[in-house]
């Protein structure tokens, strides 16, 4: 018996021990791996305005699932849950406006394809139907923002809304109803009072679909101006604060919180 246990001893002394470079090498491997998820499976994205409150605040940052949306590939196929754009479903997608090339915005989908879509008073009717929506924040709202809850029956009169849209509206106006148009999604924040979307500069092109927010991983304060901050003074001032705050001001119960 003793015999045995010596012998497993001098095995497991003689075993190679990995070297310097193969560990270097492992390391770089998961480098690697990690710098493919994060280029083209997920994407990182900050909230940056109050639109999506309270789904999504000012200063979270949350993990976007690219591929969820995108065509299927050959290669990818079976590994990964490809599936359409549904109603509800809160997308990462780059903004529609030609003046706004290159921004992310976060909505939620409210018209697919096919969908008739108005509001009245506020409430949304899809397909003849008024939606209850638990989500939506309407701490902002106001009657007499007319365009805003009775969309598109009341005439665009509004600074915010888009010229190319204002010019497109009445084309996919059908009675009471604007039509989603195929390969389009229609889309509104949660934040109804304050959500500047699809009334004020029209459909999403399925192109421009980035994926879904999948959970927050930090959560941190944030003014609700800091993303008109570009300069790097501003920049540098803030990276400062994180770095003074990041303890007393990071909202720690959001952290790993599912974004639905």
């Amino acid at each position: 018996m003793s015999g045995k246990k010596k012998k497993s001893q001098r095995d497991l002394d003689e075993a190679p021990r990995e070297t310097t470079v193969e560990f270097l090498s492992s390391l770089a491997a998961a480098a690697v791996k990690i710098a493919f998820v994060l280029t083209f499976i997920v994407h990182a994205f900050e909230i940056p305005s109050s639109s999506m409150e309270n789904a999504l605040l000012i200063g979270d940052h949350v993990l976007v699932n690219r591929f969820q949306f995108a065509p299927k590939t050959a290669w990818a196929g079976p590994l990964l849950p490809y599936r359409a754009v549904k109603r509800g479903d809160v997308i990462v997608f780059l903004h529609p406006d030609a003046q706004y090339t290159g921004m992310y915005v976060v909505k939620r989908i409210m018209g697919v394809p096919g969908d008739r879509i108005h509001l009245r008073n506020g409430v949304v009717y899809r397909n003849g139907e008024a939606l209850n929506e638990p989500y939506v924040l309407r701490d902002q709202d106001s009657p007499l923002d007319l365009y805003r809850n009775n969309f598109p029956a009341v005439a665009p009169a509004d600074p915010n809304i888009s010229p190319r849209w204002e010019a497109e509206l009445p084309s996919h106006i059908q009675g009471d109803d604007l039509v989603v148009p195929a390969g389009h999604y229609f889309a509104m924040g949660d934040h109804r009072g304050v959500s500047l979307d699809s009334r004020y500069w029209g459909f999403i092109p399925q192109e421009n679909i980035v994926g879904s927010p999948m959970f927050i991983y930090w959560s941190f304060e944030t003014p609700d101006d800091q993303y008109l901050k570009t300069g790097a003074a501003d920049r540098v001032g803030f990276m400062g604060h994180v770095m003074l705050h990041f303890f007393d001001e990071t909202r720690w119960r959001r952290t790993l919180r599912v974004v639905k």
